[in-house]
């Protein structure tokens, strides 16, 4: 039998047993029983016993397990939570330690055809007299399906049940552990936080089941766009989380930021139906803003925020100066619902003009706030506000009627087109409102244009049908605001009584850029609204290189900045008098879309000295720079520009008190309309620098040596007038 074979050997082992063959026949019946199964090793740490039903379970041949090492026959779980040691099993056998309750499956190749089958491996070291070690006596059992079950429990308790992501325990502990031994290795890791834009509105008007579908479909998404570069993890709601490790670089995490916008910004089919949702983006990067778990996380969430209070749909790296957002908003919210109260808001007018003759056609309008402690705050922050709140109906409907009314005064030929949000479009008696703002104007139904986006077709189709048809029956015009941006189904335009397409500013930002082919898509836009008997407006004409590229390609309406940018209504009222409505065109000849003028102090470095600094202009290649007298071309110089933003350059201009550098490495879009460099360095690098730069916002520079050289160049003040 095999029990007696056993005993043979651990007898010449050295074991002192009996010859008592009723010991031998318990042994037998217990390996039978299948509740347990004895093992063996020898000094060498080769299995040299295994009860056969062990084998059988394994659904391995005995013979293929014996004389292998066992270290190399078993493998413990790295994942096991319960594995206390938390040491592979073969350093515990090395150790010639007792070994209990360790989980282990088979490693060898043929074992994993199968299901899983997991073994409870415990052993006692045999010693003898002498302390001579002669190997393992040990028992196994088969815990495959409790093991299973753990795994699954584990499970659940990690992964968000819905998506299979990570959930927010999961990433907490990955992100704890990750910064600790980066921390140690002074290496970088980057968090994204993401939510979703319009979400609720999914639940609210195509139920729960389908706002889990999207969720899972959003989870699909972003698996196919971070691969292996990072962990996805979701927190709750519709909150995301994304760590991806040794990643400093702004350019290359913008990108990707775009890039996650982009798709996850793309439509859900869902039940036979289309979901239009978008996502904001917030970026911190450890160690510059933030070492430890609670900062970074922090960090994140208040970079998410403003670029949720920027408008949505963008993404925002995270500085220093940003304040807690979500309080801002709400103070925003109630500023802004006593400044509707107390008719503090304001409507201003931006000109669509025909290019043929530079009559002006139409106005759009356009809202804007004087705020009397924040001044005039932008109108992507206090609407996108507004759009998450139930201001954006009162909102609305003030803009609708004082446009109606405003435009009376105006020439019979020129409209006015007032945009309305998904939110306003859907809600119940919105037809009314719009009947009602023509009545007490008196407003000519057919002079009122409502510029809508695609997000109005995400719900009830049958009621946005309804919708549409009460509105033609009023008889006002209806646009498709910002189209061709990514959302765009021509399904819209064959089932929407659409009378405008309005080409978005995006892509004449672009067309005259030899390798975009936003030129291309501009001519199809225009065909193709022209075949179905539509009027096209482009939108965000600034220079006269980009007029003529637009006009070139069959455009015969334009609106932006080369004819006029939004005015209020006084002045509206001034160009009518003064004759016939008309604008020329007035502006730069070629459009520099990454040129910011500005008004910004900043710290330059040269040798072992520091001089302050204003930057007048900058852009992604270069800057003009005002405050420093007697610079000579070629020198080479470091811009800190703060918070460990380091730009090396070189002087191309000199003239008085002003140069004009160009860098030695672009710099990158920051999300905010800004630019930023690429790379920062670390907090690690400036605590232990000489030169002298400013180790974090508002500090000072660090230190001079004690034998700097004499300053080479003249520092001038610079005002913000001069």
């Amino acid at each position: 039998m095999a029990v007696r074979n056993f005993w043979k050997a651990a007898t010449a082992a050295g074991d002192d047993l009996t010859s008592d063959g009723l010991r031998f026949t318990v042994l037998d019946d217990f390996e039978h029983t299948g509740l347990a199964w004895i093992w063996s090793s020898d000094a060498d740490g080769s299995l040299n016993y295994l009860s056969p039903g062990a084998a059988e379970v394994l659904d391995l041949p005995l013979p293929t397990l014996l004389g292998k090492p066992l270290a190399t026959l078993f493998e413990t779980d790295p994942d096991d939570p319960e594995n206390r040691s938390g040491r592979p099993l073969g350093f515990q056998l090395k150790a010639h330690n007792r070994i209990a309750d360790v989980t282990v499956r088979c490693a060898l190749p043929e074992a994993r055809t199968g299901r899983p089958v997991w073994l409870s491996l415990s052993g006692h070291p045999k010693v003898d007299s002498t302390g001579k070690f002669h190997g393992y006596r040990g028992w196994a059992k088969d815990i495959s399906v409790e093991y299973q079950r753990k795994i699954e429990d584990s499970r659940l308790a990690e992964f968000d049940s819905l998506t299979g992501l990570y959930n927010r325990h999961r990433m907490a502990r990955r992100l704890e552990g990750m910064l600790a031994a980066f921390k140690a290795a002074k290496r970088s890791c980057a968090l994204m936080m993401l939510d979703l834009d319009r979400f609720k509105q999914v639940n609210d008007t195509m139920g729960h089941q389908a706002g889990d579908e999207l969720l899972r479909q959003v989870a699909e998404r972003l698996r196919n766009i971070i691969g292996d570069r990072g962990e996805i993890g979701r927190l709750g709601g519709d909150e995301f989380q994304v760590i991806i490790p040794d990643v400093d670089d702004r350019g290359k995490l913008g990108e990707l930021a775009d890039k996650v916008i982009q798709i996850v910004s793309q439509p859900y089919p869902i039940d036979d139906k289309r979901a239009i949702i978008g996502t904001s983006v917030g970026i911190a990067i450890a160690p510059y803003d933030g070492m430890e778990t609670e900062e970074l996380v922090r960090a994140s969430d208040l970079a998410l925020y403003s670029a949720k209070n920027g408008g949505r749909g963008q993404f925002r790296f995270y500085s220093a100066d940003l304040k807690d957002e979500e309080e801002e908003r709400q103070l925003l919210l109630d500023d802004l619902r006593e400044a509707l109260a107390a008719d503090e808001l304001q409507l201003h007018y931006q000109p669509v003009v025909r290019i043929k003759d530079n009559h002006v056609v139409g106005l759009e309008a356009l809202m804007r706030w004087e705020h009397e402690e924040r001044g005039w705050v932008p109108p992507g922050t206090f609407i996108s506000a507004a759009e998450e709140s139930s201001l954006i109906g009162p909102l609305g409907d003030w803009a609708l009627q004082r446009a109606c009314a405003d435009a009376t005064t105006w020439p019979e030929s020129v409209r006015v087109a007032v945009n309305v949000s998904a939110r306003q479009f859907t809600a119940a008696g919105f037809v009314d409102i719009v009947a009602d703002a023509l009545q007490s104007s008196g407003l000519d139904p057919d002079r009122l244009e409502l510029e809508l986006t695609e997000s109005v077709f995400m719900g009830d189709s049958d009621a946005t049908d309804e919708t549409f048809r009460a509105l033609k029956k009023l008889g006002v015009r209806l646009a498709l605001d910002d189209f061709g941006t990514g959302y765009s189904s021509l399904s819209y335009l064959r089932s929407a009584p659409f009378d405008k397409l309005k080409v978005d500013k995006s892509f004449v930002d672009s067309c005259t850029q030899k390798d975009q082919n936003s030129a291309k898509i501009i001519t199809a836009i225009i065909g193709l609204s022209k075949a179905l008997g539509m009027e096209t407006t482009v939108e965000g004409v600034e220079a006269f290189d980009q007029l003529e590229v637009v006009k070139s390609r069959g455009a015969e309406l334009i609106q932006g900045w080369l004819y006029a940018k939004a005015m209020p209504q006084a002045h509206v009222l001034q160009h009518i008098q003064s004759g016939e409505f008309k604008i020329e065109p007035s502006g730069p000849d070629k459009h520099r879309p990454d040129r910011r003028s500005m008004f910004r102090r900043i710290g330059i470095i040269h040798g072992d000295h520091r001089y302050e600094a204003v930057i007048r202009d900058l852009s992604k290649t270069g800057a003009f720079i005002e405050g420093l007298v007697g610079v000579p071309l070629g020198t080479a110089l470091v811009l800190d520009l703060g918070s460990g933003q380091l730009v090396v350059c070189q002087v191309m201009r000199s003239e008085g008190a002003q140069i004009g550098v160009e860098f030695e490495t672009h710099l990158v879009n920051d999300g905010a309309g800004g630019l930023c460099t690429r790379h920062r360095v670390s907090p690690y690098a400036l605590a232990a620098a000489s030169l002298p730069v400013a180790a974090a916002p508002g500090a000072g520079p660090a230190a001079l040596s004690a034998s700097a050289s004499a300053p080479q160049f003249m520092q001038v003040q610079v005002g913000s007038g001069g």
